[in-house]
């Protein structure tokens, strides 16, 4: 019996825990999302090498480094960095730099100075083959390096080494930190925008078609059965390809395939009220068919819609992902969906660069959970049977 009692506890503190777990997260996410990447300390906006890893991960890689002319010699341990680019002004004299073996004379040439590694007139002007892996000759080997003027100037080197950021970089050098908190604002906007547009046009048909039968009630039904006979990625792959791929297309396109499950479920509860004796009183004293809809019916579908809305959510971002990932989903916009479907097209399962793929991924899938949470909890307290079976269940666990 001890065992049985302990175990029902610890269920019920579970439960609880999970409900307030679930919107502490949800909060979290929506403050992200309002406040963007660029006050979390993010590199939004910057550019680093593709693919480079995330700064936490492989101390024999360097990061992103900002070496000075007037900064003294920098002690060197990693391995060659994958980009060197210089930037200043030279007044007078030459740049130059100096490995423990050698040394480069960059530049001899007054005025802005922008110089890029890479650049093939810049390896013939330092006698090196146009094929010479720069980066390496700059840095052969463990050391001390230095930058610095032989006149008058200044001169700032950028030394981009293969990490980058907290999770790192995606194809274009993009910080992906920075593209899922962006993401986040994008998949809730689609996410509530869609299935609350799915939401009201399901609960105002069925209301209406509930309580007005008849024709109404057959032309309405059949457009339901139609719609759900449908496959419906095929007709989102259509209508996106042919409305275009903005945000609030793509939000458009999913509300019109997403309002039948509830136009069905509140037409069955308003057929089920709308013979009651006190709507029978209301028609008997002249009441208006608006009246009797919007101020008695409509309040008694209300805790419906909502359970609806925070079951509906985790569809419509999946949905969206879904859209995105196939490439249907505006380019502009870094949604998670949009993420997988770049790491896919160019190549990250390959490269090995799960920090573009797993960060997305989870985040779906944890915001999906969120709300299927919030979810059941609603739709226990809209449900009088289902919260009654509840209740019966948690005082047969506190007697055990």
């Amino acid at each position: 019996m001890s065992w049985r009692i302990r175990a029902s506890g610890t269920r019920r503190r579970v439960n609880r825990f999970s409900r307030g777990f679930s919107a502490i997260c949800l909060a979290i996410l929506i403050l992200l999302a309002i406040i963007g990447p660029g006050p979390l300390g993010l590199h939004d906006g910057e550019q680093a090498p593709p693919y480079s890893k995330p700064g936490w991960m492989d101390k024999e890689t360097a990061g992103t480094i900002i070496l000075s002319s007037e900064s003294g010699a920098l002690p060197w341990n990693y391995r060659p960095p994958q980009r060197v680019s210089v930037t200043g002004r030279l007044n007078s004299g030459s740049i130059k730099w100096t490995t423990p073996e050698r040394t480069f004379t960059l530049t001899e040439s007054p005025g802005e100075v922008d110089i890029d590694a890479r650049d093939i007139p810049f390896k013939r002007a330092l006698g090196m083959s146009p094929f010479a892996d720069m980066p390496k000759e700059f840095f052969p080997s463990a050391g001390e390096y230095r930058l610095w003027i032989d006149g008058e100037g200044e001169a700032v080197m950028k030394i981009e080494g293969g990490r980058w950021g907290l999770l790192g970089t995606d194809h274009r050098g993009r910080d992906v930190a920075s593209l899922f908190v962006r993401g986040i604002r994008v998949s809730l906007i689609v996410g509530f925008a869609a299935t609350l547009i799915a939401s009201v046009l399901g609960v105002s048909l069925g209301l209406l078609s509930g309580y007005a039968g008849g024709l109404t009630d057959a032309l309405l039904m059949r457009t339901v059965d139609v719609l759900l006979s449908i496959p419906t990625l095929p007709v989102l792959m259509v209508l996106s390809g042919v409305w275009g791929k903005g945000l609030w297309n793509l939000v458009i396109v999913l509300s019109i395939f997403s309002w039948m499950g509830s136009a069905r479920t509140v037409r069955a509860m308003t057929m089920t009220l709308r013979d009651a004796p006190w709507v029978e009183g209301l028609r008997a004293i002249g009441a208006k068919r608006s009246y009797i809809i919007f101020r008695h019916l409509l309040p008694e579908a209300l805790p419906l819609l909502l359970a609806n809305i925070a079951l509906g959510v985790p569809g419509t971002i999946l949905a969206e992902a879904g859209m995105s990932f196939l490439g249907l989903s505006d380019p502009r916009l870094p949604s998670w969906g949009r993420m997988l479907h770049e790491a896919h097209a160019y190549g990250a399962f390959a490269l090995g660069a799960w920090w573009t793929i797993l960060p997305p991924g989870l985040g779906i899938a944890t915001i999906c959970l969120i709300f299927m949470d919030l979810g059941r909890k609603l739709e226990e307290r809209s449900d009088p049977r289902l919260a009654a079976h509840v209740g019966a269940e948690r005082l047969k666990e506190a007697s055990e």
